[in-house]
């Protein structure tokens, strides 16, 4: 009978476990659902790199400059306790071969063409990334918000104006405009950010429009414009901070529009020029090394990957947080 009874009290304890253990799998996936975690991770870890990037640390780290052009100029900085015989022969067949430099145990992601590394690369190339897109996307931001914010409420003939020169800019392809300014004013990370803050500012303007149309319509508005208030008072007590959630999540999902669109123009030659390294320009680099060298390009391609999708699921995330139909359909 005792042999029973404690049979029973396990198997009861057995059932109590894998429903707590059930429980806190749940909650554990409730939490991710509700709260983008692992976007935030991939984000904070590649902010970190670019953190990283051209302090002292992250050079005693790598043991290389990821500018450095020259074969000879990145044997200087090996490390002496390597195997530097074996490692120079298989760089000589390679350069007699005219194959891409061979990549060494220290480098962890390999190395490309010219024997730089490539994770010091794309270390590099994450912090020159999100500074030009930084500084572009919030251009743009502050720009299109404007331009919404002013067709939008005056309405008129000077919404008509600013639409149709909207309309107008929409039918000039971004690709040609980019070769042709690259062409004309060359290489350098200021056309770069110019070209990005042209692609930014777009859809910002009709989503703030739209939005203004519909709140300058409002109770409030009307009883503001009764006790004399003025127009400039009116956008920014009672309009901007009605739309500056629509702007947040129009900006969250343009950023990643804009990294590809700046991977795009270093892989045509219209980006930052070399040999500072930018994601788009190594994955341009290996695509002649495909078959033997296939890191150069799969990894910047990689962090490109990451990043954009981190940023289009904390985009949807900001979008269903703030936008109230969203959020009261859940």
């Amino acid at each position: 009978m005792a042999t029973e009874v404690s049979r029973g009290d396990s198997q009861a304890f057995a059932v109590v476990g894998r429903a707590r253990r059930r429980n806190r799998a749940q909650r554990w996936w409730r939490f991710v659902q509700e709260w983008p975690v692992l976007p935030v991770m991939m984000l904070m870890v590649l902010l970190i790199l670019a953190l990283l990037a051209g302090t002292p640390w992250w050079g005693n780290v790598t043991g290389f400059n990821p500018e450095l052009p020259s074969l000879s100029d990145r044997n200087a900085a090996i490390n002496s306790d390597a195997d530097l015989k074996t490692y120079e022969r298989a760089v000589a067949r390679a350069e007699k071969n005219g194959d891409p430099i061979p990549a060494r145990p220290h480098f962890w992601l390999g190395a490309d063409q010219f024997g730089r590394d490539i994770l010091t690369r794309i270390m590099k190339g994450a912090q020159i990334s999100l500074i030009i897109l930084s500084i572009a996307a919030s251009v743009g931001m502050v720009f299109g918000t404007f331009y919404g914010l002013a067709a939008g409420y005056f309405g008129g003939l000077l919404d008509e104006i600013l639409m149709r020169a909207l309309d107008v800019y929409f039918s000039i392809p971004f690709i040609l405009l980019a070769l042709v300014a690259v062409i004309v004013f060359g290489q350098s990370i200021s056309v770069m950010l110019v070209l990005l803050a042209l692609l930014a500012w777009p859809p910002f303007v009709r989503n703030v429009r739209a939005e203004v149309l519909s709140l300058k319509e409002r109770d409030y508005v009307a009883a503001a414009r009764a006790t004399g208030a003025s127009d400039i008072w009116i956008m920014w007590k009672h309009i901007v901070p009605n739309v500056i959630n629509t702007v947040i999540v129009i900006a969250t999902l343009r950023v990643g529009q804009l990294i590809l669109a700046e991977a795009i123009l270093s892989f045509l030659g219209a980006g930052v020029p070399p040999p500072t390294p930018t994601w788009g320009a190594m994955v341009a680099e290996g695509r002649d090394y495909l078959a033997s060298a296939w890191w150069i390009s799969f990894f910047p391609g990689v962090m490109i990957f990451l990043l954009v999708m981190s940023l289009n699921f904390i985009g949807d995330w900001f979008r269903d947080k703030f936008d109230p139909r969203l959020r009261n359909s859940v």
